[in-house]
């Protein structure tokens, strides 16, 4: 079945600028080859599929931007890149999800399903857009709707059920899962190209799983070996699925209706056919399941970040103030964060330790970070590329990883049916085509349907069952330490228990030339990375004048698909019957997640992650010395195993009036390794809207859908912390007429919502725009003149690195960059907040250690805030908005704009801006089974 056709390489393949060239010369045969290709797609069924097994009614809803069709043939990709013509399903959900942030204020129940998908268990009969049977076999079928072109994937054997969830998976994201295979083994740039973007991500990955082939291969067996029953399930299951996926490569080969990137990057020949597309093996969907991980499910690193800040506190301070104005600024466990269980249960986890034994503080000045990237030529030794080695490195090595996701459930008690209602989703970025896909799975021993990540698809992720479901948000607790490895003999021996044992060197050679998906000049690189019993190696310094370097081990590390049977629990009816077999399932994911859970009755929540009992009185947010006394407690070096914290030790929940997470605390003494946890946090911007709602009582499923719309189109800072910002400027008569312009333009905007949004739909202007541009500039030199003067420059830099100062919509942050739609997860909020009340006079619950506005004085600070007002108000468009490769200078909702970053040659247009979850579900179940 020769269906769309997915895009090209990562972030920036450079096909908008080299196809129409490419088009002159080649369009006619390419196209004439291309459309004219043999279909071998069934035609459209009259029936459709049974849901006897769906107790919804009617009430779950999901949808997935851009949309279902991932893959585009080369026709397909010509004809978008001229013409702007897209395939079938490749972007239907994209208007309805952007709608919602001009539609939200009107919605109804009735009316919910205009901005998502209904997302019943099967097709009716008159939806039906195709039946197949793949591959030709008798006990599976696919069935697609008209509307998003989903699979319906419904088998009468378990083999046949999961064969074709890969031939699904195949038809709408091989391309995309051919990319992160090649990802996961740090390959990316000798396969799709050697563009910066390319360069970055295979770096930020390989410095954290540096795996062999034989490593991704022992981490199957093992998942498999420890599981039982269930464990060889998963892995006759992952065969199938494999079976399946290879399948459609045979198919669309012969065909010649794969992906047409394989011909725009050089590995098929669109007039001969000449090429291969590698089949799929086990171990690459380890390598998959690792890029996952570390993007979302790896909570910890920083410790080197923490240390350096720790010792500038104290060399500006002296060693007891300084480490009490550092442990301010950390705000572990700061009483009036955000909480996601919030009955007063205590979890307690990660806290400060009354002596800590073990730490390996660097020598001032003696820490480096350890080189990745060797041997460079060509174009890999650019200054571009140079700096692209540097985010990435910084990426991954920092605890302020891109959390995304949000949850908001609602208790049966207070809502109008009676039933509880959830709105939640993972906030995974927008790429084209989207990381995630859409199916629906029937079959033996599983009932699903949902998103799962592409070429992970054997099982749903996020979605529900029969008579429940749930999503997930990155929970960010420390399941990563730092340790100095003493050297010996030369800087790649170190001592373990007492013997000088050398390192292992693991390597990955990459060189690329110019394709027409990219034309980035010939080069190549070496990435080399330095293997220890303790995790790779991260960082060198001197510790009391010893060389150490530090590693980095995760409990993760050597067990990413150990994952897979907590997601096989989820998808099986038969385990699944209530909120304590749905923590039970949640248990066995390995990565730190919050999982949310709803059925017609009840709620539940429960963080998962293996969170490594550490030895008395180690404190996980520095490093500690690579000495059994410090290590885990009952850690084995040769299977990355230990003690874990009890299911019991872990926040968890049944039933509690709402829950609410967008990366926010988990439980009281529960510590995240992230820092920002304070008074002020995204997630109160859900937590004020539930409350209110929960309080009145009677919510409905629109009502939730638009406390998280209206939370989504909020900015942060301007709900949260510029109306005090404001009290103190009119603490007395603002009588510089510049200054009081922009009094009079803010406060406008906090009266009328403080939201970014536009004037009307589709005017690409923001209503308050002045106000919006005059935040956007006083914001970073706000927080400058606030605190640097007392902090001095070195540990305000300091800090700094721990927490970014902003994350407004257009500025570039994280691993996705600008145009990312998630915003506000990281920033100085809290202090500018509990730092502006101390001022003021007003109480502050767990403040920092010294007031800093001003030295204290509310005249001084008042003197500040207005100095550095006056000076944004001052700035132009042009300069707070400087235009990149998407937007011109000075164009404020292009820089706010969401795009669909290409990872393929099908492009889509940018939508305004809204921060909330990529894929989302609005449910109420009506019944139980």
């Amino acid at each position: 079945m020769p269906r769309r056709t997915p895009r090209t390489t990562l972030d920036r393949l450079r096909t908008s600028r080299r196809l129409p060239g490419f088009l002159k010369t080649a369009s006619i045969c390419v196209l004439v080859a291309g459309l004219l290709s043999p279909l071998t797609q069934t035609a459209a069924a009259a029936t459709g599929t049974a849901a006897a097994n769906d107790y919804c009614g009617g009430r779950c809803s999901d949808i997935l931007p851009p949309g279902e069709n991932g893959n585009a043939t080369l026709a397909q990709i010509l004809l978008n890149q001229a013409f702007g013509t897209q395939p079938a399903h490749a972007e239907d959900q994209l208007g309805p999800y952007a709608d919602l942030a001009t539609g939200y204020k009107g919605l109804t129940d009735a009316t919910v399903n205009t901005f998502f998908n209904d997302a019943s268990f099967g097709v009716p009969a008159d939806q039906v857009a195709s039946t197949e049977k793949p591959a030709g076999r008798s006990d599976v079928t696919i069935v697609r709707d008209k509307k998003a072109g989903v699979p319906h994937i419904t088998g009468t054997t378990r083999y046949g059920t999961e064969f074709g969830a890969g031939y699904a998976a195949a038809e709408d994201r091989l391309w995309l899962m051919d990319v992160f295979r090649h990802v996961g083994r740090g390959r990316l740039t000798s396969f799709a190209g050697g563009a910066p973007a390319n360069q970055g991500l295979e770096q930020q990955f390989y410095r954290n799983a540096p795996y062999t082939e034989a490593d991704l291969q022992a981490q199957i067996d093992n998942a498999v070996a420890k599981n039982g029953a269930r464990g060889q399930q998963a892995l006759a299951d992952v065969k199938a699925y494999l079976d399946g996926i290879n399948a459609y490569i045979d198919a669309s080969d012969s065909g010649r209706y794969f992906p047409g990137e394989y011909v725009l990057t050089g590995h098929k020949d669109s007039i001969t056919n000449a090429g291969t597309i590698e089949h799929f093996k086990v171990t690459d969907l380890v390598a998959l399941a690792s890029v996952i991980g570390s993007l979302f499910g790896s909570g910890g690193g920083g410790e080197v970040d923490n240390a350096v800040s720790l010792l500038a506190a104290q060399a500006r301070y002296g060693v007891e103030e300084g480490t009490r104005v550092w442990e301010s600024f950390r705000e572990r466990n700061d009483p009036e964060a955000v909480l996601t269980v919030h009955d007063g249960e205590s979890f307690p986890y990660g806290a400060k330790p009354a002596d800590a034994q073990g730490q390996a503080l660097p020598d001032t000045g003696s820490v480096t970070r350890e080189p990745l990237v060797y041997d460079r030529t060509g174009s890999a030794g650019t200054a571009a590329a140079k700096s692209t080695t540097a985010t990435a490195a910084k990426t991954a090595l920092g605890s302020a990883r891109r959390g995304m996701s949000n949850a908001l459930v609602v208790s049966g008690k207070h809502t109008a049916g009676g039933h509880p209602i959830a709105v939640f989703g993972p906030q995974t970025g927008y790429f084209a085509p989207q990381l995630l896909m859409l199916q629906e799975i029937q079959g033996p021993g599983l009932s699903a349907r949902g998103a799962s990540f592409a070429g992970l698809s054997m099982y749903v992720e996020l979605g529900r069952g029969q008579d429940y479901s749930w999503s997930a948000t990155t929970s960010g607790q420390d399941i990563i330490d730092s340790y100095a490895v003493e050297l010996c003999q030369d800087d790649y021996h170190y001592l373990y228990h007492g013997t000088c044992t050398p390192m292992e060197k693991v390597e990955q050679k990459n060189a690329w030339k110019p394709t027409t998906a990219d034309g980035t000049a010939e080069g190549s690189y070496t990435m080399r990375v330095w293997r220890t019993r303790y995790g790779p190696v991260e960082y060198r310094a001197t510790v009391g004048g010893k060389k150490v370097a530090y590693t980095t081990l995760r409990s993760s590390y050597l067990h990413e698909a150990d994952s897979i049977i907590g997601f096989q629990m989820l998808n099986d009816p038969d385990y699944v019957k209530g909120p304590q077999d749905f923590q039970s399932a949640a248990q066995h994911i390995n990565y730190t997640f919050n999982w949310f859970y709803a059925d017609s009755q009840h709620t539940a929540y429960y963080n998962s992650g293996d969170n490594p009992v550490r030895a008395s009185g180690v404190d996980s947010e520095f490093p500690v010395w690579a000495q059994p006394a410090y290590e885990w407690r009952n850690w084995d070096p040769a299977t990355n195993t230990a003690d874990y914290t009890p299911a019991s030790a872990h926040p968890h929940s049944v039933d509690q009036d709402y829950y609410v997470s967008w990366n926010n605390k988990q439980a009281e003494d529960y510590t995240t390794a992230s820092w920002g946890d304070g008074s002020v946090h995204r997630g109160n911007l859900l937590d004020d809207r539930v409350k209110k709602l929960v309080a009145a009582g009677g919510v409905t499923r629109a009502e939730l859908v638009r406390a998280m719309a209206d939370a989504g189109l909020a900015d942060l800072r301007a709900e949260d912390v510029l109306p005090r910002l404001l009290k103190v400027i009119t603490s007395s008569p603002v009588t510089d007429s510049t200054a009081a312009a922009a009094v009079g333009k803010l406060q406008a905007w906090v009266t009328a919502g403080a939201k970014r949004t536009e004037t009307s739909a589709g005017s690409r202007k923001y209503a308050d725009a002045d106000a919006v541009r005059i935040l956007d500039a006083w914001w970073p030199l706000l927080v400058r003149a606030e605190f640097e003067p007392g902090l001095g420059s070195d540990l305000y830099t300091a800090f700094t690195s721990n927490l970014p100062v902003d994350e407004a919509p257009s500025a570039g942050h994280g691993p996705t960059g600008s145009h990312a739609g998630s915003s506000f997860q990281y920033g100085w909020w809290s202090y500018v907040d509990k730092d502006l009340r101390a001022v003021l006079g007003e109480p502050v619950r767990g403040g920092l250690a010294r007031t800093y506005c001003g030295g204290g004085s509310l005249t001084a600070c008042r003197d500040t805030l207005i100095s550095t007002l006056k000076d944004a108000a001052g700035r132009t468009a042009a300069q707070v908005y400087p235009g990149d490769d998407q937007c011109a200078a000075g164009d404020q909702w292009c820089a706010d704009s969401i795009v669909q970053r290409t990872l393929g040659g099908i492009k889509h247009g940018r939508i305004s801006w809204q921060n909330r979850p990529t894929f989302q579900q609005v449910v109420e179940y009506t019944s139980h089974r």
